[in-house]
């Protein structure tokens, strides 16, 4: 069965109530819904623990994607209890991890921003997120920051739009990545916008953001590596840069 993507429509949704439809062999549940992000476009999957009628709990691994992008399984820890497929349970996000990784996500957003070249790889982590770039221009850090915290400043608002596949297949400059196309098939696609009107910024994206910029807080380019010819890579990390040097 498909599994209803709570949280594509409220990236602040922490808990939220779900259906049993399958176990795997492996131990992977599927759920009629789920406010847990499954990994995808360098964002991990959300962790936390499943809560049955007793009030014990199931554990949870990154959550991740079945055989298509409409499949979300949620992985238990070792030895953690089996629900039963039918069984009705509550669903608890890992909050704290969750909202590091939507401030680190629209964080690399920004850098984009700063940095205008097509994207060829990027990660996001909990403490430290890269961005590849195709580019051969060299670029201070500290002048990248700068931009990149008066971007965050600014406060500028973070909404998403929805677009069908068809709209995007005939607008293929709107996306950044040089190497990663945005997950399409589903019948729309999310753009993740900045600024009024999207005046800071829109590009398709199906991973979780802050809903203004100031959420993500001093941030700094800790490294900029040269990473072959024509790529640069970027680090960021949470905090200033002075702290950092």
């Amino acid at each position: 069965m498909l599994t209803k993507a709570l949280y594509r429509d409220d990236f602040y949704l922490s808990t939220a109530e779900g259906t049993v439809t399958a176990i795997h062999e492996d131990g992977g549940i599927e759920l009629d819904q789920t406010c847990f992000y499954a990994t995808s476009g360098g964002q991990p999957g959300d962790t936390g623990f499943l809560e049955r009628a007793d009030g014990s709990r199931v554990a949870l691994a990154p959550t991740k994607h079945g055989a298509t992008k409409d499949i979300i399984i949620h992985v238990p820890l070792a030895d953690q209890p089996t629900p039963e497929v039918g069984e009705k349970l509550v669903l608890h996000v890992d909050w704290p991890r969750r909202y590091r990784l939507m401030r680190m996500h629209t964080a690399c957003h920004l850098l984009s921003v700063v940095c205008p070249y097509p994207i060829t790889g990027a990660a996001v982590g909990e403490e430290e997120s890269r961005v590849d770039f195709d580019m051969t221009d060299t670029i201070d850090r500290e002048e990248v920051t700068a931009k990149l915290m008066a971007l965050v400043e600014e406060n500028h608002s973070v909404f998403l739009q929805w677009i069908t596949d068809e709209e995007l297949a005939a607008n293929p400059d709107i996306v950044k990545s040089k190497n990663v196309r945005p997950p399409m098939g589903l019948g729309r696609v999310s753009l993740v916008c900045i600024g009024e009107n999207s005046a800071v910024d829109s590009q398709p994206c199906g991973g979780t953001h802050v809903s203004e910029t100031q959420e993500v807080g001093a941030i700094h380019i800790a490294k900029i590596e040269k990473k072959g010819k024509e790529n640069r890579r970027f680090r960021i990390r949470f905090g200033t840069l002075a702290e950092e040097t």
